[in-house]
């Protein structure tokens, strides 16, 4: 079922520049769409039995969700959900358990109600819903064994959702387009996706002009970023990040700020503000919710934070993306 490894160096004509991935090798495919009317959702089958079903003898798999037409939502186990609409690419990383669904209120499902397991003899369209307005995603699957998609680790968020800048957004459309008509298996086109999302995701992440992707595969600074990522409502102390990385807290202040050019503690309130504009843009909580999950108890000190790090307050930061 998977396409070639290949190193993943190509970039469609047209896009911005990405940061070279050399160093990853990357298998893994399109394998099914899906046609969802209102209203439906479904829940998947766990992160091990998905990678072996589409990659065996994989631990885990990178899935992702191109939406190429409606709106939907993604939630991994009891966490937020977060919306996209046409044009959008969600993204686990860690190939999560994870639940989809509609803007109406539906009875969640098993997946494997609808989907047959593989092998396919063609190429599957899944169908759920009671025929209301639709939502059509084709999906796909990557296995990377680079310590970037390593769970254990999770350095990267649970869910991504990106939307495309306008030059790649033309070429994310035609992929999708070929996706849906070709009723085949298609390689190629997850690695260019995997790319783009990661650079798109990089480019707005703390210290993206230094060296965020170097850091993320720094053996000192890779388990301390995993728990300021997995944890930003934690009020860490630098000696706490520095025994997660096992390194003192002198070396771990060291390497912050000499890969990140900030300070440990600098770099938890930047990260703080990236997830908040994340929640704000891909999620319904109130401004006070969203407080609570980077870490501030009042809704007032997070705003002001807020507003220095993005120069608007969370509310019309929200409205602006929204009506973009």
């Amino acid at each position: 079922m998977s396409g070639g490894d290949v190193p993943m160096t190509a970039t469609p004509a047209g896009m911005t520049d990405s940061p070279r991935f050399d160093h990853l090798r990357i298998s893994g495919a399109i394998f099914l769409r899906a046609e969802y009317t209102e209203p439906w959702a479904y829940e998947a089958v766990d992160g091990p039995s998905t990678a072996a079903m589409l990659h065996p003898g994989a631990a885990n798999v990178v899935l992702f969700h191109l939406v190429a037409a409606g709106r939907c939502w993604i939630a991994v186990g009891d966490g937020d959900r977060h919306w996209a609409e046409a044009g959008d690419v969600i993204l686990l990383p860690y190939g999560d358990q994870h639940a989809m669904g509609g803007t109406e209120p539906a009875e969640t499902v098993s997946i494997l109600s609808f989907m047959d397991p593989p092998p396919w003899d063609s190429f599957p369209v899944l169908r759920l819903g009671q025929g209301g307005s639709r939502t059509d995603v084709v999906c796909g699957y990557l296995h990377c064994d680079d310590a970037l998609f390593d769970p254990s680790l999770r350095t990267l968020p649970e869910v991504l959702v990106v939307r495309p800048d306008d030059a790649a957004a033309q070429w994310v459309r035609a992929s999708i387009e070929y996706a849906m008509a070709a009723g085949s298996e298609v390689t190629r086109l997850p690695e260019l996706l995997l790319a783009e999302v990661l650079r798109l995701h990089l480019a707005t992440a703390p210290a993206a002009d230094h060296g965020l992707f170097a850091a993320l595969r720094d053996p000192v600074l890779a388990p301390a970023l995993a728990a300021i990522h997995g944890q930003p409502e934690r009020k860490w102390t630098v000696a706490e990040l520095a025994n997660h990385a096992a390194a003192a807290p002198s070396t771990l202040d060291a390497r912050f700020r000499e890969v990140l050019r900030r300070s440990p503690i600098r770099y938890l309130t930047d990260w703080r503000m990236h997830v908040a504009a994340d929640l704000l843009a891909s999620t319904r909580l109130t401004v006070f919710e969203i407080a609570r999950r980077v870490g501030y108890d009042a809704e007032e000190a997070f705003s002001r934070a807020f507003k220095r790090a993005r120069g608007t307050a969370p509310s019309a930061w929200r409205e602006s993306v929204r009506g973009a």
